[in-house]
């Protein structure tokens, strides 16, 4: 499956291209983010990579989860300027295919440039082409010790990549030692790290940052950016400035040569707008960065006085602000809601949908998506009540909800009974409420006790006060009917 990442961008911001130093004006970077199967959390990862990109307002990302098929058009390959791999091969085919593999190492000796990442060197032993494009790869010998904070030197700090930017400090991440260099291939050092024998490691310096040339092809790769599934405390791997930083200057380097980014990752595109697009398609922004005009407090005709804060583009419910939960002015049947949420260390909220304003909350009659700092709640332990579940009932069908401090995708859709919720451009959740899998669950969780629960075709969308400090941004809805 091919993508554009501005499928679930677009849903919530709209990007502003060129607002970078040295790239004012310039045509946004076209780049392929190759992934679909990795033995690390790449549904998680590889978002969070396009993210960082998109981000900086220099690219323009479209994430393939199926390199077989996505690599077999060489005229499509062509329109691309540099390929990000977040892809390894264990317990998968161990090549894409001819035509694939074929199209892949023929855009690349032609100029498109490639960014390596992480496990991306562990991938497609055996390939003599892509272990000499990559360099230094994962193979016999090659290890790791614990996961663990360490400090990234640059040893050529005047690459156009590494220039001006400061070394990575206490950066937690695994730290590889011993890549093997199977093709003999050259390559230019940019950073390494020292591998402790207190930690597991070698007790020597390892790379952890080098480019190569293939053919005209301009390579950049690191093996830092480790996430593991359903292990919460590296997901702050990837969405550390400083490792974005590295990531997006690299991108840019191996695409065009030359370096315009700063020296540190900044978001700057423009939130709380609509695209033209978006206004085509229907949709209603109900938060503008000053005024939630589509919202009111639930049960009540104008906002909280108290509890609920607007700055700095953000829509944020104070700890112990006591404002209650808030309600979208119109109700709504068959929708698709989306916006974006940051939660506090420890905090907890709800989107919740089709509820009826007769009874006294929200939740006695809406379903909710949840809203979580997983590992800081106790509610981050149970599958059920994780952030983007279909509240104690459906859990999540992907681990990819961000950490504490990060700002995370929300998208409900609601057509009859089928409820989907997205989280971070994934779906995580798609049950119809009249199966047996629903049923069953609903069984095992705390509803059958409320009997309005999930009761209502149609109603309000709501935002709930949970008593913890949560933001929210780029609220949007249309209607599906």
């Amino acid at each position: 499956m091919m993508s554009s990442v501005s499928t679930f961008l677009a849903a919530t911001t709209a990007c502003s291209i060129g607002l970078v130093a040295g790239g004012q004006g310039a045509a946004p970077i076209k780049a392929l983010l190759i992934t679909g199967h990795n033995n690390h959390n790449w549904k998680y990862t590889s978002r969070v990579h396009a993210e960082t990109l998109e981000a900086t307002g220099r690219f323009e990302v479209t994430i393939t989860d199926e390199p077989a098929s996505a690599l077999a058009d060489a005229a499509v390959l062509s329109t691309y300027q540099v390929f990000i791999l977040d892809y390894n091969d264990l317990h998968a085919p161990k090549r894409w295919g001819e035509s694939a593999d074929r199209n892949f190492e023929a855009a690349v000796k032609a100029g498109t440039g490639v960014v390596a990442i992480h496990s991306a060197n562990n991938a497609l032993k055996g390939w003599a082409e892509y272990e000499r494009m990559l360099g230094l790869m994962w193979r016999d010998g090659t290890g790791h010790g614990q996961y663990h904070a360490f400090d990234v030197t640059w040893t050529d700090p005047d690459h156009p990549i590494t220039k001006g930017m400061p070394p990575i400090t206490r950066h937690k991440d695994e730290l590889y030692h011993n890549l093997v260099n199977s093709q003999n291939a050259e390559y230019r050092l940019l950073a390494k790290a020292f591998s402790d024998r207190a930690t597991g490691g070698t007790g020597k310096d390892e790379p952890m940052g080098f480019t190569l040339s293939y053919g005209k092809g301009r390579v950049f790769a690191t093996p830092l950016g480790h996430v593991w599934e359903n292990a919460i405390e590296s997901k702050g791997t990837v969405c550390a400035t400083q490792f974005r930083t590295f990531i997006a200057r690299g991108a840019e380097w191996a695409a065009t040569g030359e370096v315009t980014l700063g020296p540190a990752w900044k978001d700057v595109r423009r939130h709380n707008t609509l695209t033209q697009a978006e206004k085509t398609e229907g949709w209603s922004l109900l938060f503008d960065g000053t005024n939630a005009t589509g919202l009111r407090g639930y049960r009540k005709q104008a906002m909280p006085e108290k509890g609920w804060v607007i700055a700095d583009g953000e829509l944020r419910v104070a700890a112990k602000g006591g404002g209650g939960d808030l309600a979208t002015v119109e109700e709504y049947g068959d929708f698709e809601f989306s916006c974006e949420w940051k939660a506090a260390p420890g905090a907890n909220s709800g989107i919740m949908y089709r509820c009826d304003e007769k009874l006294d909350y929200p939740w006695l009659t809406g379903p909710e998506m949840q809203v979580l700092d997983d590992a800081g709640h106790p509610d981050g332990k149970k599958p059920q009540t994780r952030a983007g579940t279909l509240y104690d009932i459906m859990p999540c069908a992907a681990d990819v909800a961000r950490p504490a401090g990060e700002w995370n995708h929300a998208r409900v859709v609601a057509q009859g009974t089928r409820l989907q919720h997205f989280l971070n451009g994934i779906k995580v959740v798609d049950i119809d409420t009249t199966s047996d899998a629903y049923k069953e669950a609903w069984k095992k969780s705390k509803w059958p006790s409320m009997p309005t629960y999930g009761t209502t075709a149609s109603g309000r969308i709501c935002l709930q006060d949970h008593g913890d400090d949560v933001a929210f941004r780029n609220i949007k809805v249309r209607r599906l009917n």
